[in-house]
């Protein structure tokens, strides 16, 4: 940076790559494209605007970025816009395109490294809204440790069939529903007709939401954005605000890991408890974490702070409650206001602002129906939860938020699969039986590989009326959109020789939810036996970068992240 800051009197560049006789080409090739002497003196800000029609939350993306534009000039500042890959995760569901959705989290990541890095910006505003390219944003801010700052691009309104409010899931649904006869053909095309309203990320407190929320928890967002409607005023005022501050941020120096802190990832756990957000949440702040070079974010913490954090908001499909009651609610500041005394209020947040001077000026939800406060939560039991045992003796996720009072606690034999296929095929041809516990294995981040969703299986469970009556537990990923008792991110995975590989037909499994426990009731001798007959199972993928993910991803206790294995050394 020149010593003067930038300015059109001096002649200096506020980017020192734009400077002197060596900045002559650069400028030279900014200027071919329209950008002006005057222009390119000042703080360059890269907009990183991951833009498709292709997928849902990500089709109003140009407007807010041509409103980002506006805030970066208005301050002072010239935006430079360049894309980034956003695949959708409900059309990559139930094919091998879902094996690429954690692993395009990486990918993500790794573009906005390189382009910014090979270009130098000063600062970078990123634009996005679903499961996998928030996550990777935070990541990239947190690598780069530059000033940036996240635009969501807001929820989608919800479609209402028979006088209730529902996401696109009814839609997996409805295939149930038409299976047992209780909806025509003609019903069903209607359903699918109306199940996705408008753009914007799905209402339902999914991973995109979740992550969008967290975003302005962790303090990357400005306050009071993240449940802003996709069609809202208020959701383009945000990016015109958001394109000022990063300018702002850039003049002050402030950098991601100024606010990225672990205070900041503490807060974050702690919101995601009390809302009882998506259980892939867990592997994304381990992947922040982990690129904000604080090392391993262990699951251990999770777990301790599930037993300080009660549930105060339960979203759907936890409740009826969608992401617009939800903004209407209050959304994450009124959560905060309830959850303050559990937080670290000194943590910083691109508003300049700290949590304690935003929350000074917070209110009490006008809907108390849907965010509830500690002195009477909607549970005691904190929404999301980390179990331990013979099987997963590193750990799992459950949400507990989503689980039924009577199935906390279960006891059932296990049904065996090898690939989420074999259970949707078995479960929409009537062979499951009530209280089986379904084995989805061979789905982790090597096995799988890409740690793919195990979406179709939970929602045909729900489809085929089992959703009430049994449990299905997987070294793979939920949806944030399931409900019912599943349990995921085993760790070790069944490719890894974890104890998951040794299950057989018939064997008895408890998942105990109050106590944090998932065991296997097979002796260690009998499981010794197994394991000397165990052959892994190895899924061919086609050569690319999957391959390459299976062989670098760490565990899923781990966040599953691309690691560099020098950092591990």
């Amino acid at each position: 940076m020149s010593q003067c800051g930038g300015c059109s009197s001096c002649g200096s560049h506020f980017n020192p790559v734009l400077e002197g006789d060596d900045g002559a080409l650069k400028r030279a090739l900014y200027k071919s494209m329209g950008h002006t002497d005057e222009q390119l003196r000042k703080p360059v800000i890269a907009v990183v605007n991951s833009y498709t029609n292709a997928t849902a939350g990500h089709a109003n993306l140009n407007d807010l970025t041509a409103k980002v534009l506006e805030g970066i000039e208005e301050a002072g500042g010239v935006g430079m816009v360049f894309g980034t890959i956003a695949p959708c995760d409900g059309i990559a569901e139930g094919h091998l395109g879902m094996r690429y959705i954690l692993a395009a989290r990486e990918v993500i990541c790794a573009s906005i490294e390189v382009m910014m890095r090979a270009h130098r910006f000063d600062g970078m505003v990123m634009l996005g809204s679903c499961d996998k390219i928030v996550p990777a944003m935070l990541m990239a801010a947190a690598r780069l440790d530059v000033p940036a700052i996240l635009v969501n691009g807001g929820p989608m309104y919800p479609a209402e069939y028979k006088g209730k409010h529902w996401d696109g899931n009814i839609v997996t649904e409805a295939i149930g529903w038409k299976r047992r006869g209780e909806i025509s053909e003609e019903e069903f095309a209607h359903i699918e007709n109306i199940a996705e309203p408008g753009v914007g990320s799905c209402t339902m407190y999914g991973t995109a939401n979740t992550m969008c929320c967290i975003a302005e928890v962790l303090g990357m967002s400005l306050p009071g954005s993240s449940t802003h409607p996709a069609i809202s005023q208020a959701r383009r005022d945000v990016a015109v605000e958001s394109g000022k501050t990063a300018v702002d941020l850039v003049k002050r120096g402030v950098n991601a890991r100024q606010i990225l802190t672990p205070a900041a990832i503490r807060n974050a756990i702690i919101y995601l408890l009390a809302t009882g957000g998506s259980t892939n949440a867990i592997l994304h702040l381990q992947a922040i974490y982990y690129e904000a070079e604080l090392g391993h974010l262990p699951l251990s913490t999770f777990d301790e702070l599930s037993h300080q954090v009660p549930l105060v908001a339960s979203l759907y499909p936890a409740s009826e409650y969608d992401m617009i009651d939800f903004w209407e609610a209050g959304g994450v500041q009124s959560v905060e206001y309830e959850i303050s005394r559990l937080m670290d209020t000194s943590a910083l947040t691109v508003s300049g602002q700290t949590k304690a001077e935003i929350l000074s000026l917070a209110q009490r939800t006008p809907r108390p129906e849907v965010i509830h406060t500690l002195a009477i939560p909607v549970r005691n039991e904190s929404g999301v939860a980390v179990l331990h045992g013979n099987i997963s003796p590193l750990g799992c996720v459950v949400k507990p938020a989503a689980v039924p009072d009577h199935l906390m606690k279960f006891t059932g034999p296990a049904v065996i699969f090898n690939s989420e296929q074999e259970s949707v095929d078995a479960i929409m041809s009537g062979e499951i039986k009530p209280g089986s516990v379904l084995i989805l294995r061979y789905e982790g981040p090597k096995g799988g590989p890409g740690m793919p969703e195990m979406y179709k299986p939970m929602k045909s469970l729900e489809g085929m009326g089992l959703s009430d009556s049994c449990a299905l537990i997987t070294d793979g990923r939920f949806s944030g959109s399931n409900r019912g008792l599943f349990v995921g991110h085993i760790s070790p995975e069944a490719s890894d020789g974890g104890i998951l590989a040794l299950v057989e037909e018939g064997d008895l499994i408890t998942i105990d939810i109050p106590e944090r426990l998932l065991n296997l009731h097979v002796d260690e001798t009998t499981l010794a036996t197994r394991r000397t007959h165990w052959k892994p199972v190895e899924k061919q993928v086609p050569r690319g970068f999957l391959r390459l993910y299976r062989r670098w991803a760490l565990p899923a206790a781990q966040g599953a992240v691309l690691a560099d294995r020098e950092d591990d050394e």
